[in-house]
């Protein structure tokens, strides 16, 4: 990675920044393809080549910081956000539509704290348009397909183009080198001295196996993430053979309430399954607690089935953890895949059967 510092640090810092709006905001002036008096969504039928959301999916599938960087063009803390330090290989996509965006070969350390990058993937990709809010002439910066805020773009970036991309993490999701093939971005792989395989496209599902307190609230809002196949609802981790409910409660078995999650990881990864879901739907820094529930069997676990779930385990558990979401230190346990007992039936979808049952599990930012 090449490393750059602007020489007038503050002054790139107050150059990237700028006020939180909202989507509503009547002078969110912006050139192009909108009109002077264009909102985000008025832009979406002139700029997007494919269906883009409702606000209402939108709202669903994103947290409340990435909906109000793409779709109210705020901008999130610099050095408190998920990539500006990311010195992993692999490209950027954009969180709303998925379309690729940047690559870790043309980014560099810009010292404002956020993403910062020398160029797009693609010309194509990226929409340019004229901002003067906040009282300053800048050139903001959005997505094609899905017309999402990423930031902006400045002429004080290094060579070989002299420009700097200032991005939002929020606005983007991580898709490392290994990945790219799975996930349909094979064609990026030679940035990397790769070479695709040209494989048929897998089939094949993959399990995961996660703890994070009652399992009632965590298989109601597993079960409905966009990949997930099926949930199973169990009992891991200890050494009682056979468990049933009751011999999970005095912590002694070991045990813990877990859900087993099948997915196709052609459609969610198991990095996303763990960052942008397993660790918004449970505290990870209450040691063997969720909310009221008490004990060993309420510990929050990831059961890793191999090498890999295990290694990408804890770049997201590194990840998280200095993401600043978290005030204390997580004390997620990394624990080997054990043999996974099917609790009794009625546990099984319990708030689908019981819809005011209880819960302790929600979706954070």
């Amino acid at each position: 990675m090449q490393v750059w510092m602007p020489v007038a640090l503050f002054a790139a810092l107050l150059a990237c920044s700028c006020a939180v709006v909202s989507c509503a905001r009547p002078d969110d002036t912006r050139t192009g393809t909108t009109s002077s008096s264009g909102s985000a969504a008025d832009a979406t039928a002139a700029s997007s080549t494919s269906a883009k959301p409702s606000e209402a999916e939108l709202r669903k599938t994103l947290t409340p910081l990435q909906f109000a960087v793409t779709q109210c063009s705020d901008t999130e803390p610099p050095f408190k956000n998920a990539y500006w330090d990311n010195h992993e290989p692999g490209i950027y996509v954009d969180v709303v539509s998925g379309e690729a965006l940047f690559a870790s070969t043309d980014k560099f350390d810009s010292g404002t704290g956020w993403p910062s990058f020398t160029k797009p993937l693609e010309d194509e990709s990226i929409v340019e348009k004229r901002d003067v809010s906040h009282g300053m002439v800048r050139v903001e910066v959005r997505s094609k397909d899905a017309d999402s805020h990423l930031g902006h773009v400045f002429d004080d970036g290094p060579g070989p183009t002299g420009l700097r991309y200032c991005i939002n993490s929020a606005s983007l999701r991580f898709v490392p080198v290994e990945r790219l093939e799975q996930e349909g971005y094979g064609q990026y792989l030679a940035l990397f001295g790769k070479t695709p395989t040209n494989a048929t496209k897998s089939t094949e599902t993959e399990t995961a196996v996660l703890a994070g307190g009652c399992f009632w609230g965590m298989e109601d809002l597993l079960r409905k993430i966009p990949g997930v196949i099926d949930t199973e609802v169990g009992y891991t981790g200890g050494t009682l053979e056979n468990p049933k409910y009751e011999d999970t409660h005095d912590s002694k078995s070991g045990h813990a309430e877990a859900v087993k999650v099948v997915f196709d990881p052609a459609k969610l990864s198991y990095a996303d399954l763990l960052e942008n879901w397993f660790f918004r739907m449970h505290d990870p820094t209450t040691l063997n607690r969720q909310g009221n529930d008490r004990g060993t069997q309420y510990r929050s676990a990831i059961f890793f089935a191999n090498d890999e779930q295990k290694r990408v385990a804890e770049e997201v558990i590194r990840r998280v953890g200095a993401s600043g979401k978290w005030k204390k230190p997580i004390v997620t346990t990394l624990e080997p895949a054990a043999k996974f007992w099917q609790a009794e039936d009625y546990h099984q979808d319990y708030l689908v059967k019981n819809p005011r049952g209880y819960t302790c599990h929600f979706l954070r930012d």
